[in-house]
């Protein structure tokens, strides 16, 4: 049953797809396209056109309803390695009139025109690796947003008509929710299925009160921006960490060296290198005994557990046996019997997914040979 578990845990651990769910780190590129909602908003008129439409018996207030329309975003984001990612991203929507209507007293109304946004925003992210073979994540954003009213009309039979056209700039909201799929044929790749809701103040677009092609009366238009995008797209990694080495297998000592080795195994708290009361007993254990026995070789081996990208592991590895080398050293131990060593998350005491944070695996062993 134990060789079953351990080939079932072996073959998971090799898999392609545990591979490339290891946390994004460095820098990466992405990019997506979809469809946009673009909710219905309020046109309300102020100023001169407003006056003029009152002053002839027509509501200046209105309503604006989109057909579906496309939403694309390019990005540059920094993954941490440890699920937290940061991002700068440009994005363009637009949206074509279905309906302008209201502005009662102007009679039936004929609509057109093309509503769009341009942005720039700064997001972050927290990616949930599961040990699944895709990654949720979680995201939300701040930026600016330009939203442009391009020749929207609401026209009536006489000729007269509601012209907004213009731009405005605010400031904008997002949040976001999607899947990562890595793909196993291209390291550092993955397809992006994701939700957004964009959100900006309210916007003030120039108006136009028209007869015929004669502009009769100028004035703002408040407007609402809040859109619904669904996208699909990619995302490439330009860096990605080695898969974790396998668990090495013990080799058992000749029958002709009967040489016996003592161990001592000081444990760490999570994502520290400081030896605890405890830690500091059990090296002066260590130095004792190497002075009371024939002592040919003190081996420092640092180690850590899965949580936390291969490179910050290894470099804290090195940190402990530091720390535990520096503590021998006090007790009187020479700098020149030890062999100093890291590993960081290669040779983990008892293995585990990526990710997991496992008491045991935050080590450092003294080995008296």
């Amino acid at each position: 049953m134990r060789l079953r578990t351990g080939l079932l845990a072996a073959t998971l651990l090799a898999s392609p797809w545990a591979v490339q769910a290891q946390p994004v780190t460095g820098v990466y590129f992405g990019a997506g396209a979809g469809v946009n909602f673009l909710q219905e908003t309020d046109v309300n008129l102020r100023g001169g056109a407003a006056g003029f439409l009152g002053a002839n018996g027509v509501n200046p207030s209105g309503t604006a309803e989109f057909d579906v329309g496309f939403a694309g975003v390019l990005a540059v984001g920094y993954g941490f390695g440890n699920g937290f990612r940061i991002e700068a991203e440009g994005n363009f929507r637009t949206n074509d009139v279905d309906k302008l209507s209201g502005y009662r007293g102007f009679g039936p109304l004929q609509s057109s025109g093309t509503v769009r946004s341009y942005g720039a925003m700064a997001n972050t992210y927290y990616d949930f690796h599961l040990g699944w073979p895709v990654v949720p994540y979680v995201g939300v954003g701040a930026g600016y947003v330009w939203n442009e009213y391009d020749d929207v009309r609401a026209t009536a039979a006489n000729g007269g008509n509601v012209r907004i056209d213009g731009s405005d700039g605010q400031f904008a909201y997002q949040g976001i929710a999607g899947l990562a799929f890595p793909i196993d044929a291209v390291p550092g790749l993955a397809i992006t299925a994701e939700y957004r809701f964009l959100g900006t103040l309210q916007s003030d677009v120039d108006a136009h009160i028209r007869l015929g092609s004669t502009t009769v009366a100028r004035g703002k238009a408040e407007v609402d921006s809040y859109n619904h995008s669904a996208l699909l797209g990619l995302r490439y990694a330009l860096y990605t960490p080695p898969p974790p080495a396998p668990p090495m297998e013990a080799t058992p000592a000749p029958a002709a060296a009967p040489q016996v080795a003592r161990t001592y195994l000081v444990f760490f708290d999570w994502d520290r290198a400081d030896l605890t009361d405890r830690a500091r007993q059990i090296i002066a254990e260590a130095a004792q005994n190497s002075a009371r026995v024939q002592t040919t070789r003190i081996e420092v081996a640092g180690h850590a557990d899965r949580s936390g990208s291969p490179q910050y592991n290894q470099r804290l590895s090195q940190r402990r046996a530091d720390a535990v080398a520096a503590e021998l050293g006090r007790l009187g131990v020479a700098r020149s019997a030890m062999v100093i060593q890291a590993f960081g998350e290669s040779r983990p005491l008892v293995p585990t997914a990526d990710g997991v944070r496992e008491p045991q695996n935050r080590r450092v062993e003294i080995v008296l040979r």
